[in-house]
């Protein structure tokens, strides 16, 4: 079964054109409906006001997020007329600490989240909040969208990152509408575990499951040769030109509900390709 409801945030029209462009691509090619839902985002943090503030700066506040909510619904409404897919724009306001709460609320009811890159330059801090608020707490599969990358909802060659925990299989199993078109899916097993049941054959269960759906996959062993996981998916995602990866989102309790984990951080931070995520 494919994708049928999309789900998109956008809180910075310069980041809304690469977003949509890849959310429609798939919701036209999965017969979907996408939702755009824009966010003014109220940047005060009213329990920590001077002294003297009053109702006058918050309505103000509020006031501007507005604007800026309707600014961004006009901007995606006529970026989606040249689109042929069935679509819907919602404009609403957030304050930046209660934003995630507001993306999990829609995202529970969506197939998939199309989002761009919650880190770079010029990014606002509210994108990992909406990141964490699809992922956690809405549980719905999430694709990290880098800035240039040009829209598919097929891509052709795939590097699964592998490690046998329940956050990558779960998304494995909610990527196989993606899978199943690739030409080629490259299971990706670092430093496989020397002792237990897999030992023999790492990633062999999961590529026997990925062929029962017709999933072309075959399985990359690679050693630990540099300090950060991230930075192996990387050079490997290079070096067979891949154009998505699929792995698991990690997260870790502690100022916030939850914080992406260190692996999960790092490759978002140097992503290159559109990155699938699942927790």
């Amino acid at each position: 079964m494919g994708y049928k409801t999309i789900l998109t945030v956008v809180t910075d029209e310069a980041l809304a054109q690469s977003t949509i462009e890849h959310a429609a691509a798939i919701a036209k090619d999965c017969d979907a409906h996408l939702d755009v839902l824009c966010f003014g985002v109220d940047r005060t943090q009213t329990g920590y006001y001077y002294a003297g503030a009053n109702a006058m700066i918050l309505q103000e506040s509020i006031s501007r997020a507005t604007a800026d909510a309707e600014a961004l619904a006009a901007s995606c409404r006529k970026i989606l007329t040249g689109y042929d897919c069935r679509w819907a724009v919602e404009e609403s306001v957030a304050q930046l600490a209660d934003i995630g709460r507001h993306v999990a609320g829609r995202a529970r009811f969506s197939d998939l989240v199309v989002l761009p890159k919650p880190y770079g330059k010029d990014h606002g801090v509210e994108l990992e909040p909406v990141t964490e608020g699809a992922l956690f707490e809405g549980q719905t599969p999430v694709l990290i969208v880098p800035e240039g990358t040009a829209p598919t909802a097929t891509p052709k060659c795939v590097v699964i990152g592998w490690n046998e925990s329940s956050e990558a299989l779960r998304s494995v199993r909610a990527a196989l509408p993606m899978l199943g078109s690739a030409e080629k899916v490259h299971v990706l097993v670092i430093d496989p575990p020397q002792h237990g049941p897999n030992r023999s054959d790492p990633g062999g269960a999961l590529s026997q499951f990925l062929a029962r759906h017709g999933v072309k996959a075959e399985i990359d062993v690679l050693s630990k040769t540099m300090p950060r996981v991230s930075d192996l998916l990387t050079r490997h995602v290079q070096d067979v030109n891949a154009d998505m990866v699929v792995m698991g989102a990690y997260g870790h309790s502690r100022f916030r509900e939850a914080i992406l984990g260190g692996a999960t951080r790092n490759m978002l931070e140097q992503a290159q390709v559109p990155v699938f995520l699942a927790h």
